[in-house]
């Protein structure tokens, strides 16, 4: 931290690994790696083109729900899901543009919703970030065995998201009955199901 300041280190990790690396990776990872615990990104285009980077800040974690995390046992290659969208984004395609912006304002409302400790918002808002997303993605994208985790999640009344590019699922299940279930479901298909114990991190 002395030799090169926090906000700057993602951008530095997600650099090596694109350019010496040639890795297909995000800049949302690098953040969370580099911070740890419950982070608010902001990246909005004026922040990264006046300070190189975005603005990343620590969020209360006092009486977080619960939240499940499912996934593959052969997870998927995030390059594939992430390159048709990258594309379009670079070509300024008028509907992946404003879905990035929707997606931008799930994550302010989010933020919010955990300050209110209002779950059953924050859930809500897990949902539509999953629909948004397929709708700008595609089916075929997303791929049928991510998708079949989310079916499953839905079925047994839980909020269901992708954490990241794909191969795994994160979950709100506000009603607690429902996690035997949904748990006995994932595990009989051949996913791994497991509790979220977030990590405070250091704040430094």
């Amino acid at each position: 931290d002395l030799d090169m300041p926090k906000p700057i280190q993602p951008n530095f990790i997600l650099n090596v690994e694109l350019e010496e690396l040639f890795i297909t990776a995000g800049l949302q990872d690098r953040v969370i790696q580099v911070y740890e615990g419950l982070v608010y990104m902001d990246f909005s285009k004026s922040l990264m083109q006046e300070h190189g980077h975005g603005r990343y800040e620590h969020l209360d974690m006092t009486g977080l729900p619960k939240f499940w995390l499912a996934y593959l046992n052969d997870p998927s290659d995030s390059g594939k899901i992430h390159s048709d969208v990258k594309l379009r984004w670079d070509k300024g395609e008028e509907e992946v543009v404003k879905a990035m912006c929707t997606f931008s304002t799930y994550t302010d409302e989010a933020r919010d919703a955990i300050g209110r400790k209002n779950w059953k918002d924050l859930a809500d808002l897990m949902n539509k970030n999953f629909q948004l997303r397929r709708s700008v993605y595609g089916d075929q994208a997303l791929g049928e065995a991510n998708l079949r985790m989310i079916a499953i999640a839905q079925k047994h009344k839980s909020a269901v998201k992708f954490p990241g590019s794909g191969g795994a699922v994160i979950g709100l299940c506000l009603d607690e009955a429902n996690l035997d279930g949904l748990r006995s479901e994932m595990q009989s298909e051949g996913f791994v199901f497991c509790d979220v114990f977030p990590f405070e991190g250091s704040h430094s």
